[in-house]
């Protein structure tokens, strides 16, 4: 008599999260949008080129992501993938900036929390190794 844990295999999964990052969430979540599931290379390889300014804190945790589930798990990391990720809404920051005939405008710097988890699938590979029977 099997239970149904025996016969289903758990997918680990590894978390990195980057709190209070000085990039607001909406332009955040843009570059997140870009990564979520796929192979934790292609999802650097696209980070490290594309132009939105919030891709390095991304890239940074995506690498955090993907080191935790190497040295903590034991995972390999041809086979990770960006299983989720999101972005929540930090403090803001508020600054005033003098305007005309002695007012004041409100200025909100906001932050952000990037989270990202990776998870080992096995038939994941880079895919950039040489086939079988390739020459």
């Amino acid at each position: 008599m099997s239970t149904q844990s025996e016969t289903q295999a758990v997918a680990q999964t590894a978390k990195a999260t980057a709190r209070f990052v000085r990039v607001t969430p909406m332009k955040a979540r843009r570059v997140v949008d870009l990564v979520r599931g796929r192979s934790v290379g292609d999802a650097l390889d696209i980070l490290r080129f594309a132009p939105q300014s919030a891709s390095e804190p991304v890239a940074k945790v995506v690498a955090s992501a993907a080191a935790n589930a190497e040295n903590n798990l034991d995972l390999d990391p041809r086979t990770l993938v960006v299983s989720a990720a999101y972005v929540d809404e930090g403090p803001t920051f508020k600054r005033y900036q003098p305007r005309a005939q002695g007012r004041a405008f409100r200025i909100r710097k906001r932050t952000s929390h990037i989270t990202i988890e990776v998870q080992s699938v096995p038939g994941q590979g880079s895919g950039r190794g040489r086939r079988k029977g390739a020459q």
